[in-house]
């Protein structure tokens, strides 16, 4: 198959029993790239032909058997085994994996992917997280904003442009399937890496393996119960709060174990994840957070980890003993093998200080044994202080000698990639302060501004005129909240700059903020004032002036600003423009702020939204317009979809039965008299004159033919007389 062709089989790296794919890779001098995505139920800990499978020493054996020992082990290749909990758990997944199978392509190919829904009582949707969708704004994915979800029994194929290079994911963007299990990776490789090494992707996330978010939004609202008593929320580090899910583990490329007893290490022995290298080799480790709230400290024992980029885009390298993940965002690390044969525990903790989860999975060098580690994690001391990149807060306890590097210490690489700016050089400047929050009295739902989101029952992008959810005639306000579709216009190629805040009355969790369409420009941040010695919140920036009733802390903050007025316009001290770091999701910290830039070039509608799924599900999100009429129009047969009764459906319908009927009534006709009538006449005479001229042309035709006949009788008569030797004159024969 040649690479001209409209497209190219995909190579399949790594294809296990039962059609179970792990991995798609598509050759590098391809064109078009094309593979097959199907979103299926699952059960957790069955298999395909042994059935039930139960967890021992770190692997699976039949239900049956009853001397592990002495039995031969069911691959865990072929199990989706999350936490190796033996009651089953119904997951959503892309074909029968979790994750779903990495999709690896280069940069500029064009991808192709056709989603086959084959659940049975669920619509689905898969949003290319990170990529801007340039030119395909209807591909992004995102269930009635900018398509019809896909129904049980139906595909979609989404194609798209591959740009630009980096780690992406794909997930579900339909309620809460992203997290029972409907994720995978999406990477886009540069042709010329700067990086030439082997890779690994690694994805960790939370797990519950009693419910999942769609209980747990429930669950939010009225409280998690035990023993009839209500139980409190997961505290972060820094005093703040985490929602209410509860995790009872955590998984890295979906394995993990469930702690009966983590200080004494008491767990259930379930299967992990082993990653393999070679002494003295680097590898480069694709790291992304498809969890649905918790951030995750990640490192590796024994050994330091080199930052080189989050998000897709690199910043100047950063060594660390670890780093922090929160959920939507990518980092990307290289580590040098440069410790003695042997395995090292991978951990992923989260950053809960009343109740810690972790998952862990396996670093092995090549020929070693095939044992679980020993390894310990690094004892951080006052000679010997422990860095983390990427903090949600300022500080960790003093007794933990633990530095922070917050994400605004961070500088992009990139020399050629300055910040737009605010002096009219690059486009007019627009600015905006959008509060991410919980604000309320009795009710306090998430919200962007107090606008509680409310989704529309149409594709936001391909049927604009059809939507009714909007906050035109919602009693919306400074100290208000209120539900309907928020969006915010935007002009093109303005120099948009978002003020993006977690303060006021509903402050108290951190959020960590994607935009679609966009990866933007972090030009700065500021955080809230927190305690040196145990780190824990103070108060709220002052930055900020959040107006509104009340001191700060009990105002919505719905219509925040600047406290130094002068900072307004574009005036902001203290801003990063050359080289400003490039992310798509960014960590709002509670009582802090972030700054991003973008310049208002890729028209479409997009969503930005908090990706944690319990506080984007409650409504913390909103849509941003961006160069309304100069959307690229949709392909052709592209889905539509409406309620029923839809206002703006019947007012088509009985436009177009007036516009087609004579018999609709006087006022139809008298609205078409002179027009209509004037070109019905034009009409008719067209015909006529069109009519005569044919017959004229008919006649002339015929009266040609008639002289042709006679001319071509004449020279035959004298064709023949001549061969008879007889000549005619004046008509007699002569001899």
């Amino acid at each position: 198959m040649g690479n001209e062709r409209a497209f190219t089989e995909l190579i399949f790296v790594l294809v296990i029993s039962f059609g179970y794919v792990v991995c798609f890779e598509c050759d590098k001098e391809a064109t078009v790239c094309e593979t097959t995505l199907v979103i299926q139920h699952k059960l957790t800990m069955m298999h395909e032909i042994h059935r039930k499978v139960y967890p021992y020493m770190g692997k699976l054996y039949k239900y049956d058997v009853s001397i592990p020992e002495q039995s031969v082990d069911v691959p865990m290749a072929e199990v989706i085994t999350t936490d190796g909990w033996e009651d089953e758990r119904l997951v959503t997944v892309v074909n029968s994996s979790l994750p779903g199978p990495p999709i690896i392509v280069y940069e500029g190919q064009t991808l192709k992917v056709k989603v086959i829904n084959e659940l049975h009582s669920d619509t689905v949707s898969i949003h290319w997280h990170g990529l801007p969708q340039y030119n395909s704004p209807w591909m992004d994915g995102v269930a009635y904003v900018s398509q019809c979800p896909v129904l049980p029994g139906q595909s979609f194929t989404y194609e798209f442009t591959a740009e630009p290079k980096g780690t992406y994911w794909y997930h579900s963007h339909v309620g809460s399937q992203r997290t029972k299990g409907l994720n995978g990776a999406l990477i886009i490789r540069e042709r010329k890496p700067t990086w030439n090494v082997p890779e690994h992707i690694l994805t960790v996330q939370g797990w519950n393996h009693d419910w999942d978010s769609d209980m747990d939004h429930q669950k939010m609202v009225y409280g998690v119960f035990k023993n009839r008593t209500l139980l409190e929320a997961s505290k972060s580090l820094d005093g703040t709060s985490f929602s209410r899910f509860k995790l009872t583990s955590a998984l890295i490329n979906g394995r993990g174990r469930v702690y009966l007893d983590m200080n004494a290490n008491i767990h259930n022995n379930a299967p992990l994840e082993v990653f393999s290298v070679t002494q003295q080799m680097e590898y480069r480790f694709r790291v992304i957070n498809v969890g649905g709230l918790y951030p995750f400290r990640v490192s590796v024992d024994d050994h330091n980890l080199t930052l080189i980029a989050s998000d897709g885009y690199d910043f100047e390298a950063e060594t660390a003993e670890s780093f922090i993940i929160s959920p939507g965002e990518r980092y990307d690390f290289i580590l040098h093998a440069n410790q003695p044969i042997g395995n090292y525990w991978i951990r992923a903790e989260s950053l809960e200080s009343n109740n810690m989860h972790k998952a862990e999975a396996i670093l092995r060098y090549d020929t070693a044994a095939t044992t679980e580690p020993t390894s310990t994690k690094k004892q951080c001391t006052s000679t010997s202080e422990c860095i983390v990149i990427n903090c949600p807060f300022t500080f960790y306890p003093a007794s933990d000698y633990t530095h922070c590097k917050r994400f605004d210490a961070l500088k992009s690489n990139s020399n050629n990639d300055p910040a737009p700016s605010s002096n009219g050089d690059d486009g007019e400047f627009k600015e905006y302060f959008l509060n991410f929050a919980f604000p309320g009295t009795t009710v306090t739902p998430g919200s962007v501004n107090g606008h509680k989101f409310k989704l529309p029952q149409v594709s936001a992008l391909t049927q604009p005129r059809e939507i009714e959810e909007t906050c035109d005639n919602v009693d919306c306000g400074e100290e208000k909240v209120c539900e309907c579709m928020f969006t915010l216009p935007i002009n093109h190629d303005d120099v948009v700059q978002f003020v993006l805040l977690n303060m006021g009355k509903g402050r108290g969790w951190a959020h960590p903020v994607h935009m679609h369409g966009y990866s933007f420009y972090v030009v700065k941040m500021g955080y809230a004032s927190y305690n040196e010695t145990t780190g824990k919140y103070i108060s709220q920036n002052t930055d900020i002036n959040c107006r509104g009733a009340g001191n700060q802390d009990e105002s919505f903050c719905n219509d925040a600003t600047w406290s130094d007025p002068n900072w307004l316009g574009g005036n902001l001290p203290g801003v990063e423009l050359d080289n400003a770091p490039r992310k798509d999701t960014i960590v709002i910290p509670s009582g802090g702020y972030a700054v991003v830039r973008i310049k208002a070039d890729n028209p479409g509608v997009w969503i930005m939204h908090c990706h944690i799924e319990l506080h984007s599900t409650d409504g913390m999100a909103m849509l941003l317009n961006n160069s309304y009429g100069m959307y690229p129009p949709p392909p052709r047969g592209f889905p539509q979809c409406h309620g029923f009764p839809s206002a703006f459906r019947e007012s088509q319908e009985i436009n177009d039965k007036e516009i087609s009927s004579p018999e609709s009534g006087p006022d139809v006709r008298t609205g078409r008299n002179t027009e209509d009538g004037y070109t019905m006449k034009m009409f008719w005479v067209t015909v006529a004159v069109l009519g005569v001229v044919m017959l004229l042309m008919m006649a002339y035709i015929l009266h040609l033919r008639h002289e042709v006949k006679t001319l071509k009788t004449s020279k035959s008569t004298y064709q023949s007389t001549e061969t008879l030797g007889v000549s005619v004159t004046n008509g007699a024969f002569k001899p």
